[in-house]
């Protein structure tokens, strides 16, 4: 049986092809009477316009470009999980670019943020450059930023310097005063991650506020994993005097840590308290106490506020700033002398 066209329906309803183009995509130049002539025909045919069609009548890609760093890591796959949840509501699809090195981050900024490809761009934890938003003001692109940002696009953003304060605050209320912080590469770092700086900085902070000395023996740095987490931890629990708390950048760092202090016979939270960052879905079944950050509802948030974008013409540019929680399990507790 052959598939109804677009003609059938115009046949049907006695109109033109064109009158059925722009009821389909709701003009407004159409009468009310012949709309409902329209619509009842392709109701009556069971007309399912082509998507492909569809897309050149509009002059659109009806597609959202993503372009994300590691979209493995769960933080990662919780944003994105947030992003489908609006964009499967709405007529767009999205393609997801995954970054794994500079080159790679270069180039998809170069080349994805053209009009024939997307109508939208988001863009995760990667800070582009004044010469990077100078491109896609440029390419006329609408670009949302998330977890990210940068004064010229608009942005959702996590405040990350808060949530960094509420962790190691949340050891010192517990009395400990001997703090380490497991972190991701700050300066080696190549993607130059907005978060890392922040979440260090709310660190010093609450050691200051406290009048804690901050000491740099139990600070490390390295590769976002469980592995080299473990491997600093390690480290940092062989000191002559090691702490007696330590504050992981991540959960995924925080998991390398209590995988540590069990290979060395440290209890915790006896011997040692343990903090996270992010409140994945693990950490809830590991009992971590951790920061919570809101992953799912970031990518909700960057979705709306870009599918607002796609119908300004000029967009002026805005922050969404999201806070965070410190949710309290059993790997913290006062140290025990």
């Amino acid at each position: 049986m052959a598939s109804v066209t677009i003609r059938d329906v115009a046949k049907k309803a006695g109109v033109g092809v064109g009158t059925v183009s722009r009821v389909i995509n709701q003009s407004p130049s159409v009468s009310l009477a012949t709309r409902e002539k329209v619509l009842s025909a392709i109701a009556e045919l069971k007309y399912t316009p082509s998507p492909i069609a569809r897309r050149l009548s509009l002059g659109k890609t009806m597609t959202i470009g993503v372009i994300t760093p590691f979209f493995t890591r769960s933080s990662y796959i919780e944003r994105l999980r947030g992003v489908e949840s609006v964009l499967s509501q709405s007529e767009y699809d999205f393609i997801i670019y995954n970054v794994e090195t500079v080159e790679r981050r270069d180039k998809y900024f170069r080349e994805i943020p053209r009009r024939e490809r997307i109508d939208g761009l988001m863009i995760m934890s990667l800070p582009p450059t004044d010469e990077d938003t100078w491109r896609f003001a440029e390419s006329e692109v609408p670009t949302v930023l998330v977890d990210a940002a940068h004064p010229s696009l608009s942005r959702v953003v996590i405040d990350d310097v808060d949530g960094g304060y509420k962790a190691a605050m949340h050891l010192i209320e517990l009395g400990h005063r001997k703090i380490g912080y497991i972190s991701d590469y700050m300066k080696d770092s190549p993607f130059h991650f907005t978060p890392v700086q922040e979440r260090y900085q709310g660190y010093r902070n609450a050691l200051a506020d406290a009048g804690i000395e901050y000491n740099s023996d139990y600070y490390k740095q390295g590769e976002l994993n469980e592995q080299e987490a473990q491997r600093l931890a390690k480290e940092v629990l062989s000191l002559p005097d090691p702490p007696t708390a330590i504050f992981a950048y991540s959960d995924t760092q925080a998991f390398g840590v209590l995988r540590a202090a069990q290979e060395m016979g440290v209890e915790v939270p006896e011997k040692l308290s343990v903090i996270g960052y992010d409140d994945i879905e693990l950490a809830e079944y590991l009992q971590l106490t951790t920061i919570r950050q809101s992953l799912y509802q970031s990518g909700v948030r960057g979705a709306q506020l870009l599918l607002e974008q796609l119908d300004e013409p000029f967009p002026e540019p805005k922050e969404i700033l999201l806070t965070t929680k410190l949710v309290v399990r059993s790997t913290t507790a006062p140290p025990c002398c």
